[in-house]
């Protein structure tokens, strides 16, 4: 199974609608969950200015598995694991057209509106995008179980993709969770029950910590 791409898109109205500023929208999803954590790819800087080059990487899971093992992990604690959206960056589509159709959404000059791009044309050479400030997205639908696996919409003929890229959200339909995963920071965002952070922050295989998304999070150069 694959996941399937939406063009209904009012599943991710509550992240288009969030009144979260942008950069902890896109990091940590929408605010009210009872508690947050990040899950470490990276161990945080240790000096102001470090590049991440500079960062010991160790010897630990692929960014995928340990985003699998943080899902396998919520899928006990929502009652939907089988009802599931992910949101896709735009950025890891070309405006190519041999992109199975797809193409880059003309955003506005400045920040982009929260809300929803332009709804398909009838010729379908247009997706619908979930539309926050500086970031849009493509949206997705299906079990917990088969993130990462976005089927032929990421074809590039021009650009091979090593390994597929990972979601920019997920979420269950009935909201218990949110995990917020943007293009630039080293680690990803969770916002759930506080069991779920606790089992997250205890799990052997995981560098899951605590964290407050009103505060300024370490961030390389």
């Amino acid at each position: 199974m694959t996941l399937t791409p939406c063009s209904d898109l009012s599943a991710a109205r509550w992240i288009t609608t969030s009144d979260a500023p942008w950069d902890r929208l896109v990091t940590f999803g929408p605010a009210g969950f009872p508690a947050y954590a990040r899950l470490r790819l990276l161990p945080d800087p240790e000096y102001a200015g470090q590049s991440e080059n500079e960062a010991e990487t160790g010897d630990g899971l692929p960014e995928s598995a340990q985003l699998a093992a943080v899902l396998e992990v919520l899928s006990r604690h929502t009652r939907t694991p089988d009802d599931c959206y992910f949101c896709l960056w735009d950025g890891w589509f070309s405006d190519s057209p041999a992109d199975v159709g797809v193409r880059m959404v003309d955003l506005p000059t400045g920040p982009a509106l929260p809300g929803l791009a332009p709804p398909v044309p009838p010729t379908g050479k247009l997706r619908q995008q979930v539309v926050v400030p500086n970031r849009a997205y493509f949206l997705f639908h299906g079990r917990l179980s088969e993130v990462g696996d976005w089927g032929t919409a990421l074809s590039r003929p021009d650009q091979p993709l090593a390994e597929p890229p990972g979601p920019a959200f997920v979420w269950p339909a009935d909201h218990d969770w949110c995990v917020a995963h943007d293009v630039d920071p080293h680690w990803i965002g969770i916002g759930a029950a506080t069991s779920a952070i606790d089992e997250l922050a205890t799990h052997p295989l995981l560098d899951v910590v605590p964290a407050d998304p009103d505060q300024d999070q370490p961030r390389y150069r």
